[in-house]
């Protein structure tokens, strides 16, 4: 596959990578701009890479600009000197000490605190903590309820005021299709049944913990996917933490995207395999890799990999990404590996019928081995499930530790499932999962396209609801939540050490349940304290992310 700059290089000859086209005007095509096009150049969408591409697949990340980059170092600098200037203080009792620390008689003792690892909580985190861990005291729907609260020690402790902030417009939940409500079809299947079984099964599904709703919703799920059986859990960071030990284990490798969420980053530690790391959705990285497994097998002995196991997200939820999938499964046809693809944030949010992104690129779901994905997002509940060959399901109701010592899910919440599940489908007579899901399409290109108009730096796919807008230097973290909070709007917002060091930002999720005129009174407000705080960093250069230098030495190894 040849690289951009190179074909760009020949005289009229079209540039092409991972789906991508140039234009006379200098510009790639599918969304990664290289230079403004003229206003009435048509930008139309190339199929490439053998039509593994069925359609338009526009992601972009644009680059951190130099300036703000040297300051939002300077920035972390700055609050690291005060940090230990602080710490001296509280050493010599000039400032009170409010943090977690040894008492004296243990002085000798291994250290149950660890000091320094806390520094950046003590120094860095508490003084933009109000920005989290906000109480809402309503269910999250479009719009919530929220407690008011105030600190008087710079955030070590809160005090609650009495008063409840009303009518906050939502735009942190994961509530995609907008299932996350208190009325309706799904709250009275819900009460019905929780009239009828109670609240709690206090029982494992091997032991009295089985019901038949259990059953209907594992055969609902399997039918909802398109593939043979499906296994669902009561809690999604366990599906993924507790299923990969399950599968591979010692003798075998892990290839994961570098991005992966935390519950398949302790599953893969917690399995003993070695694990390697390939560059976020760098189908390159991710082919060397697996070229490298198959040419010198394991490390010191070079015996051949038991399994070769690749880990991937649907839609990475601090990006707004989405992953290559049809050239993932290209890659794990040709190198004979496996395939294991979260969905918690891509099921039910993408796909003309909210199928994921298996049905959003057009693909087999027999292509992919195990799909993994979790209730606690489209559909308002709790809970993952798995879903894939009958054999692997029967194997995992016997081997993994999330079904054979976890308590059974909730019937309400079982209910819950399976009915947004079949709303969805249509099942229930409607249209209204239909409309749901294209409601939250449109919402995502829309807002996307209004905040890239206003000159925000936007990362992601623009067809994922997740959409992460830039913020950079760390004093800019909490003056947007707060400035965000002071004019009605819920956001999230997200720093180190859950993102690079100077990629700080704020994360918004789209929502069916969004109407046009809350979505416009948000970006009406975003825009303001974007000029307030001057967040509005983009100069229109995205860089593709094939694009960006890959360096062989970079991925991280672990070896038996």
């Amino acid at each position: 596959m040849e690289r951009p700059e190179r074909a760009a290089a020949a005289a009229g000859a079209q540039l092409r990578a991972n789906g991508c086209a140039s234009t006379a005007h200098g510009a790639l095509r599918n969304g990664y701009v290289r230079g403004l096009p003229s206003p009435d150049t048509q930008i139309n969408h190339v199929v490439h890479n053998g039509g593994l591409y069925k359609r338009p697949f526009n992601e972009a990340f644009e680059e951190t600009p130099m300036l703000v980059a040297v300051l939002t170092y300077v920035g972390y600098g700055v609050l690291t000197l005060f940090g230990y200037l602080r710490d001296f203080m509280r050493q010599w009792k000039i400032e009170k000490c409010q943090n977690a620390t040894e008492r004296e008689e243990q002085k000798d003792f291994v250290p149950l605190y660890q000091d320094f690892e806390n520094f950046y909580n003590r120094n860095l985190y508490m003084r933009i903590r109000d920005s989290w861990n906000r109480p809402i005291c309503s269910v999250p729907g479009a719009k919530v309820d929220m407690m008011e609260r105030v600190s008087h020690d710079y955030n070590w402790t809160f005090t609650y005021t009495g008063r409840v902030i009303k009518d906050i417009i939502n735009m942190g939940s994961y509530n995609y299709l907008g299932f996350a409500q208190k009325a309706g079809a799904c709250q009275e299947a819900a009460a019905k049944v929780l009239s009828q079984y109670g609240a709690g099964v206090c029982s494992t599904r091997q032991e009295m913990g089985n019901l038949d709703k259990h059953e209907e919703l594992e055969k609902l799920v399997a039918r909802f996917l398109g593939v043979e059986s499906a296994m669902a859990y009561g809690m999604g960071f366990a599906t993924n933490s507790m299923n990969i030990p399950a599968l591979v284990g010692k003798g075998c490798l892990i290839l994961s995207d570098e991005l992966n969420h935390a519950s398949l980053v302790l599953g893969a530690r917690l399995s003993g395999a070695t694990i390697r790391i390939f560059k976020h959705n760098n189908m390159q990285s991710l082919e060397k890799l697996l070229k490298d497994a198959i040419v010198h097998g394991q490390p010191r002995t070079r015996r051949p990999w038991k399994k070769i196991l690749i880990l991937v997200e649907g839609i990475y939820s601090m990006e707004g990404s989405i992953v290559r999938l049809p050239e993932v499964i290209a890659l794990k046809k040709k190198y004979k590996s496996y395939l294991y693809l979260d969905e918690a944030h891509s099921i039910g949010a993408l796909g003309p019928s909210g199928r994921g992104v298996v049905e959003y690129f057009g693909l087999n779901p027999e292509d992919v081995d195990v799909m993994m994905g979790t209730f606690t997002k489209s559909f308002g509940a709790a809970g993952g499930y798995i879903g894939g060959k009958k054999e692997l399901i029967d194997y995992l109701r016997t081997y993994s530790h999330s079904a054979v010592y976890a308590t059974s899910m909730s019937p309400p919440v079982v209910e819950q499932i399976i009915t947004s599940m079949k709303c969805i489908m249509g099942e229930d007579g409607t249209t209204v999962g239909k409309a749901r899901v294209q409601q939250l399409a449109e919402n995502t290109r829309y807002f996307r396209r209004r905040l890239k108009e206003m000159g925000f730096i936007i990362y992601g796919n623009e067809d994922s609801p997740v959409v992460p807008l830039m913020l950079y230097m760390p004093a800019k973290i909490g003056a947007f939540g707060r400035e965000m909070l002071k004019r009605n709007i819920g956001v999230v917002v997200v720093g180190f050490p859950a993102t690079p060091i100077i990629e700080s930002r704020a994360r918004f999720c789209l929502s069916a349940a969004h109407t046009k005129e809350m979505l416009d009174t948000a970006l009406k407000e975003i825009n303001e304290v974007g000029d307030l705080l001057q967040l509005k960093y983009s100069r229109h250069r995205l860089v593709p992310l094939l694009d960006r230098p890959f360096d062989e030495t970079t991925y991280e190894e672990t070896e038996d």
